[in-house]
């Protein structure tokens, strides 16, 4: 093997051994938190275990979020469908084909009441994987909990909210950027004020890394968006120490044990030290909190099983580097939508971890690897040559606007492809150690009726709510969508007389235009 190279997948040389301590003799929970956010970790209380779930009508998906939770699920993650996400009616003709697919279908607070139905929501934390339409889906969620009589003081959850990663990876936007980033700070300005204990935003790195980025550009590009988002809130003068404390992370976490490990130590101190810069005195303002999700991009359709053990090996990566909230992928999701018995599996593969590893009994076991420590070292150092180009370009928006964060990815995508062809790279059961493959069983398919179920309860709303009423919000929200005002409560007021998802965001399209 004389000559050759080991390396990460971001292209970090790996020495054949590490000697040295990195004399880094910091403690968790203290700044900047490399070590974990808090002094107890998971010895306090373990990681949320959710499971990312949501397809077709928002009947079939109450069914699954009970059985979920009859399994030891301890938060819900909501899938939304394609129409949902930007900002179509399931009766729109683009919506066509698309109802129910890959997430549920919500076209009005009526499919909110229905997807919760007999789930107190002061009992559960919710996560919603949204983001162009991330104000109204909240509204409906606000609405939903005051029908039930929460106290909103104290629901909690969190909203994606994340637009920058759509133009930059991901594609699911409806507005122009700086529209966008107007609906966004609304969001965390009012939260603060009437929902304190909800995440606002889940500055989201998955998607950057599905779309093919390495694991350094998936640090730098998320972080330089979170940077982007502090700049934007404080622009509109609200305080740091308040509104940081709300903004989560997503993360991915792929096949590379110990660079995925490293990646997680070095995003926690790279951004206490951003939001120092920016001000921020409060340590619970500095601390970077995330959810994970094992890899998707790294499932394969060939050989399925095997994805129980790559899902398992990132898992443990994601608890090993510190998360704070962890779903785990379904074997069979390279095929179709994970089955009820791929999502136990997945959910049991946490329990496992948490409950029989003993990794949790101390807190950041592999603190003091040599080359944990080098890693960590080597990953930031690679995120700051792309933060600090971003600054120069004047922010992540800028950047999106120039195609660079796009260009970069496309290229990392492009440089793995072919390593993945060329059998420079090995994937197990696709370029080596291959069988003939039976045609997959139980696969998990989603009717197409689901659309014209969709369409008649549409029809029966609007002939039954107070249509002046809807007409009488609508027109307020679009007088304020042209001034300064906080855009929240007009959204609150449409959803709650049942204005749909779609004319919501049609109004909000006449005036904002289409990106």
């Amino acid at each position: 093997m004389a000559g050759k190279k080991f390396n990460t997948t971001s292209d970090i040389e790996i020495k054949e051994v590490y000697t040295e301590p990195s004399g880094m003799n910091e403690l968790p929970g203290e700044f900047p938190f490399t070590r974990g956010i808090q002094k107890d970790m998971y010895r306090g209380r373990p990681w949320t275990m959710r499971q990312y779930a949501g397809f077709s009508t928002a009947e079939e998906s109450n069914k699954r979020y009970h059985y979920l939770l009859s399994q030891g699920t301890m938060g819900l993650s909501v899938a939304f469908d394609l129409p949902t996400q930007i900002g179509y009616d399931s009766d729109h003709e683009l919506a066509d084909g698309e109802v129910g697919k890959v997430g549920v279908a919500i076209d009005s607070l009526q499919d909110v009441e229905i997807l919760f139905n007999g789930i107190e929501l002061k009992n559960i934390t919710t996560s919603m994987t949204i983001n162009a339409t991330a104000p109204i889906l909240l509204a409906m969620y606000i609405a939903l909990a005051k029908k039930q009589g929460a106290d909103l003081k104290q629901i909690s959850g969190t909203i994606q909210n994340d637009i920058l990663k759509e133009y930059a990876a991901r594609g699911t936007y409806i507005y122009p950027p700086q529209a966008s980033m107007r609906l966004i700070t609304d969001v965390f300005e009012y939260c603060s004020k009437e929902v304190p204990k909800w995440n606002t935003i889940s500055i989201s790195g998955y998607h950057i890394r599905e779309a093919g980025s390495t694991a350094v550009q998936e640090l730098a590009f998320t972080l330089a968006n979170g940077k982007t988002y502090l700049k934007a809130a404080l622009q509109k003068g609200l305080d740091i120490n308040v509104f940081a404390k709300r903004l989560s992370f997503f993360f991915n976490c792929h096949n590379n044990f110990f660079e995925e490990i490293a990646k997680f130590r070095a995003a926690r101190r790279i951004w206490a030290n951003i939001t120092k810069e920016l001000g921020a005195t409060d340590a619970g303002a500095q601390k970077l909190r995330f959810h994970t999700q094992t890899g998707g991009s790294t499932l394969t359709a060939q050989q399925p099983m095997n994805n129980i053990v790559r899902v398992s090996n990132q898992a443990l990566a994601a608890v090993l580097g510190g998360t704070q909230s962890l779903h785990t992928n379904g074997y069979d999701e390279a095929i179709s939508l994970p089955t009820e018995a791929a999502a136990k599996i997945a959910l049991r593969t946490q329990q496992i971890i948490a409950f029989e590893s003993g990794v949790t009994d101390t807190v950041d076991p592999l603190a003091g690897s040599y080359f944990i420590e080098a890693l960590t070292d080597e990953l930031e150092k690679a995120a700051y040559i792309y933060i600090d180009k971003i600054d120069a370009m004047g922010g992540s928006v800028k950047a999106i606007e120039q195609d660079y964060i796009q260009q970069e990815i496309a290229r990392s995508a492009y440089i793995y492809q072919n390593e993945i062809e060329s059998g420079e790279k090995v994937l197990v059961g696709v370029n080596k150690f291959t069988e003939p493959e039976p045609a997959a069983i139980n696969v998990f398919r989603v009717d197409d009726t689901i659309r014209i179920k969709q369409t008649e309860k549409i029809n029966i709303l609007k002939s039954t709510r107070d249509n002046l009423a809807v007409s009488t919000c609508l027109q307020k929200l679009s007088t304020a969508a042209m001034g300064e005002e906080n855009l929240m409560p007009y959204i609150l007021n449409a959803v709650e007389q049942y204005a749909t998802l779609g004319e919501i965001s049609d109004t909000l399209r006449h005036i904002f235009g289409e990106y």
